[in-house]
């Protein structure tokens, strides 16, 4: 007789049921609330998501039309925010930022088209906060609530204000959850940009500096793009939608959206209507059969709705779920269809001048496509055979394109150079979440070359294979695509021919935040115990100064030196990345041609007027 299996025994009882406190759970699964959490380096991390749920309540007031300036500081730390609009009831302070889904956006009458969602916002952001104080200024009283994550601290009883009114929130990230944060001012400023882009009229001073708009998405449009438009910004704008449009040089398709003031990074059912509505009446304009990559290709532009009751996939809000534009509402796409069937039609046929320019750039973009038609159907294969027994990429099991799983945000790929790099990567990574890709030497310098090459070069081929975005970005496997180089000169070449071949042809790749530099560090410095890393000469000498007499240094010279058993530091929780940016100033074409053209001259005077000579 077979014998018999015992599983051990569990327990399932009573007292294994437990109910958590609102902001014990928010605590324990930040997540669900604010999204990733991460360290203040990139632009979608929590700390900047608490800045936008209490601005979010701001700018509902002024759309509600009632502050036209809100000031905002951080300064050590501390966050401050004050709006001059109604200010909360005096008897619901310490419950709108105390109990959940207490709030006033319930009521469609009453913000009807508001950004935030049923009073959850800066619940989050208390229960996250070392320190949280909300005060209410009206109608000549006031009243106020501090708390330490979310407890009561201090609660002060109505008195008589000479203020203004309106809500002051201030907030301190608690540090055990966004553990070695820092607010960066370039991120903070984008966000405040936004808020003005979308809302004329209003004034946002951050730190002493003002933030205005006098004519909405075109300022954002200007604000944005890295090339020169090739016609003048289309602007068309009824109630409760506003597009602009223009076309560039450059490859691909940029989009801006927006629902309610809230700018959804990840698109939604608005900027899929506004793609496929754009591409349809323009060929309709034009009567001819153009294929709608070839109409977009080089489009910037950017849409805004209001929607009554939006609906988002998450509570960050970054993807539109809704279908339709409110209870009573058309859908999402006939709403956009129909807006842009009437207006840009119209437009394109009043301005001719304009209709001419972009009628050259869908020609020039579908000659260029089918000149690449025949070698893309034979790349395509050779990538996919590749792929299937591919050495220069080691994969990840989960990737950002996924539509399910936790830490998508954290998928990533490292671009190293030479098998002794990856070698030491591949062994240290993180095997479900970190993918390694392998360059055989240096890439081919991509500037002023076509898209052809992209299919031509093996290397550019299996790149673009491997993080599959040959149409577009919504294909893309991995969140952060980090460059991983030696810190010597020839690294540094590679690094640049890497950022060329992404800007050349991928800019959005950039212009959304998804390619990092990895830093790794220059020195060990370590006595019998404890062993520092040092990124910098000054960490090398604060190292050598906190560890006394004679430590020993070690200089690493690549990354093929650094040990798996080291890697696993550097590429772990404890990764150091810099984000590339991208700024209005940085026109692609001009700064490309400087660095990476033929105007040797010019670089060699450049180099020569910036030298910089180190003494020993």
């Amino acid at each position: 007789m077979e014998e018999e299996i015992k599983l051990p025994e569990v327990n399932y009882s009573d007292d294994d049921i437990k109910t958590l406190d609102w902001q014990e759970h928010i605590r324990r699964r930040p997540g669900m609330y604010i999204g990733k959490l991460g360290d203040g380096t990139s632009a979608d991390d929590g700390i900047y998501v608490l800045l936008k749920e209490v601005l979010d309540n701001s700018i509902d007031e002024y759309m509600m039309g009632f502050g036209k300036t809100i000031e905002v500081s951080i300064n050590e730390g501390v966050v401050r925010v004050r709006d001059h609009g109604r200010g909360v009831p005096l008897g619901k302070v310490k419950d709108v930022s105390s109990k959940m889904n207490t709030g006033a956006k319930y009521d469609s009458k009453a913000f009807k088209k508001s950004v935030g969602l049923n009073g959850v916002g800066i619940k989050a952001v208390n229960a996250l906060s070392s320190f949280f104080l909300i005060q209410s200024f009206r109608e000549g009283q006031t009243t106020s609530v501090e708390y330490d994550k979310a407890i009561v601290t201090k609660e002060e009883k109505i008195h008589p204000t000479d203020q203004e009114n309106g809500t002051l929130i201030e907030f301190v990230p608690d540090n055990t959850i966004f553990l070695n944060y820092n607010f960066r001012d370039n991120y903070v400023e984008s966000l405040l940009k936004n808020y003005v882009f979308l809302n004329t009229g209003l004034t946002i001073v951050y730190n002493g500096k003002k933030f205005h708009s006098k004519n909405g998405l075109v300022d954002l449009l200007n604000e944005n793009m890295t090339s020169e438009p090739l016609y003048p910004i289309i602007h068309l704008k009824d109630e409760d939608i506003e597009v602009v449009i223009t076309h560039t040089d450059q490859y691909g398709e940029e989009y801006y959206s927006f629902v309610n003031g809230q700018h959804t990074t990840q698109g939604g059912t608005h900027q899929s209507a506004f793609r496929e509505s754009l591409s349809r009446v323009i060929k309709e304009y034009y009567t001819k059969n153009f294929d709608y990559a070839d109409i977009r290709n080089g489009i910037v532009a950017a849409i805004s709705i209001k929607v009554e009751e939006p609906v988002f996939e998450s509570q960050t809000k970054t993807k539109l779920g809704s279908r339709d534009m409110g209870p009573n509402g058309p859908s999402v796409q006939k709403f956009i269809g129909d807006f842009l069937k009437k207006e840009l039609d119209n437009y394109l046929h009043k301005h001719t001048d304009i209709s001419e320019i972009l009628l050259k750039k869908i020609l020039d973009s579908e000659k260029e496509r089918k000149a690449i038609a025949g070698v893309t159907k034979l790349a395509r294969e050779r990538a996919k055979k590749a792929n299937l027994h591919n050495k220069k990429l080691r994969d990840c099991r989960i990737h950002y394109s996924d539509t399910k799983g936790d830490n998508l945000d954290e998928t990533s790929i490292f671009i190293t150079e030479g098998d002794s790099a990856s070698g030491s990567i591949t062994k240290s990574r993180n095997p479900n979440l970190q993918a390694v890709f392998s360059l055989r030497g240096k890439p081919l310098n991509s500037f002023g070359l076509t898209k052809k090459i992209v299919y031509e070069n093996e290397e550019f081929n299996l790149l673009q294979a491997a993080l599959n975005i040959e149409d577009g970005l919504d294909g893309l496997r991995y969140n952060k695509i980090i460059i991983a180089t030696d810190a010597d000169t020839d690294g540094m070449h590679i690094r640049l021919l890497l950022l060329t071949f992404f800007l050349q042809f991928f800019p959005d790749l950039v212009k959304k935040n998804h390619v990092y530099i990895l830093q790794t560090p220059l020195f060990r410095v370590r006595n019998k115990k404890e062993t520092i890393y040092c990124y910098s000469e000054e960490e090398r000498l604060a190292a050598i100064s906190k560890l006394g007499a004679n430590p020993e240094i070690t200089r690493f010279k690549g990354l093929g030196e650094i040990s798996p058993d080291e890697f696993r530091h550097f590429i772990g929780k404890d990764i150091r990345l810099d984000p590339v940016t991208m700024k209005k100033e940085d026109l692609v074409n001009n700064m490309l041609n400087f660095y990476m053209g033929k105007n040797t001259p010019e670089r060699q005077e450049f180099i020569i007027d910036n030298l910089v000579i180190e003494e020993e």
